[in-house]
């Protein structure tokens, strides 16, 4: 033992290393098992909901996967078969997988919507995005009034497999451990507890609409987000550093607009989910006959109001348009978007420590900002505008547009246990 301690006290350079290297190691073996026994105790969750006896006239519910690959670096792909399909198949669902290995892909696919009983989004919030734009893009609008009845009620489940999943926040509890956030939403999508969720529908002067479930964000802070990798070697310090170098361009960095907008409109009630049973035949054929020998009702003409627009020139840092969907409050009585106007007056230094706040939370309204509720607002940017909008995290070419919310347009699989916080918090 003599001998041993000092071999190790006169390499103590190696010995440190190994000691590290040691440690590393059975840290991660650690972590290894760890993600074991939560693959395998979600996977006994599951196998529980397939053990359920059916009707054998009842079909299997069939889900239609959408799969990015690409997303968090190419890992999607070995995310999603480790740790969400093994769950998805031992629940009884009959599981068709898409991968969207190109643009335009989800269209030759729209025959499979016909048939299925759910969607299932696996990736980040461009491939949220990308999935309600291409369905849209097809002349299959997924949030058209006429096939609303169709699609709308088609319940969608999210599995957060990208670097940025805005939705998870909403859905499903947070969680530092990766391998335990996809079992949570795999087994949020068995459970069944859905929850309405608005969409922006943003459309520009020639281009087709385009869908939004998180919101639009146009100004300084957005921009300077979009290089922070380009700092990578600064470690920690790179979103700080990205900020501070945009400063250089000019300063202040103003943006000049103009927005017209419409105040919320009221909430709807919601619609029975259960259809009533059909009357019998007599019955119709006493409100036919009835319907054929009366006379046809007068037609009373109905006043239009005008719609009360309101206008406002506005010069801001940024402008964001957001949905109310990170704070969902399922018993509102309104409906509307948040639109955010930061004022232009910042430090270089506020600009800096707010840049980092927003890359957390990108559309945080600061004190100082002007909020406005709106249900509609139109856009209107001078001749040569240039940069970019952040829609969704997905960048777009500058232009004036309509923004318009459809509110409760899209259901979306969330935790049991989030639901009810919403509606603990709604109560309180």
């Amino acid at each position: 033992a003599v001998k041993v301690l000092t071999t190790l006290r006169n390499h103590w350079k190696k010995t440190t290393f190994g000691v590290c290297l040691l440690s590393w190691g059975g840290n991660w073996l650690y972590g290894r098992h760890c993600d074991n026994l939560l693959r395998r105790a979600a996977c006994q969750e599951a196998q529980a909901f397939g053990n359920q006896l059916i009707p054998s006239s009842m079909p299997l519910k069939k889900a239609t996967v959408f799969l990015n690959p690409a997303a968090c670096k190419g890992k999607a792909r070995n995310l999603f078969e480790k740790n969400a399909a093994p769950i998805l198949h031992l629940s009884g669902l009959d599981v068709t997988v898409v991968k969207t290995d190109y643009e335009g892909q989800a269209k030759k696919l729209l025959e499979l919507m016909e048939n299925t009983d759910l969607i299932i989004i696996a990736g980040g919030d461009g491939t949220v995005q990308e999935v309600l734009q291409e369905l849209a893009d097809a002349n299959v609008n997924l949030l058209s009034s006429c096939v609303q009845a169709v699609f709308s009620k088609i319940p969608i489940g999210f599995i957060p497999l990208g670097k940025t999943c805005t939705l998870s926040h909403t859905l499903y509890p947070e969680s530092t451990n990766q391998v335990q956030h996809i079992t949570n939403a795999a087994l949020a999508i068995l459970k069944g507890e859905t929850v309405p969720l608005d969409v922006l529908q943003i459309k520009g002067e020639k281009e087709q609409p385009v869908f939004a479930v998180t919101g639009l964000r146009w100004g300084s802070y957005r921009d300077a987000g979009v290089k922070v990798s380009k700092y990578w070697y600064l470690g920690p310090l790179k979103t700080k550093a990205a900020h501070f170098f945009s400063t250089f361009k000019e300063w202040p960095q103003k943006h000049q607009a103009a927005l017209m907008y419409l105040g919320p409109t009221e909430r709807p009630p919601e619609e029975p989910e259960e259809t009533p049973s059909r009357p019998p035949l007599y019955v119709r054929l006493y409100r036919r006959l009835r319907l054929y020998w009366s006379s046809p009702p007068k037609e009373i003409p109905q006043e239009v109001t005008p719609e009360d627009w309101e206008e406002l020139k506005l010069s801001t840092i940024e402008l964001s348009i957001a949905t109310r969907n990170r704070q969902l409050d399922l018993t509102r009585t309104e409906d509307f978007m948040d639109i955010c106007i930061e004022a232009d007056t910042v430090s270089k230094g506020q600009f800096v420590n707010r840049g980092s706040q927003k890359m957390c939370d990108p559309h945080m309204c600061p004190e100082g900002s002007q909020c406005i509720q709106a249900s509609r607002c139109i856009l209107q940017l001078p001749e040569g505008t240039e940069g970019s909008f952040g829609i969704d995290n997905e960048e777009y070419e500058a232009m004036p547009v309509e923004v318009k919310l459809l509110p409760r347009k899209l259901r979306f699989f969330c935790d049991p246990r989030m639901r009810e916080q919403m509606l603990h918090a709604a109560v309180q």
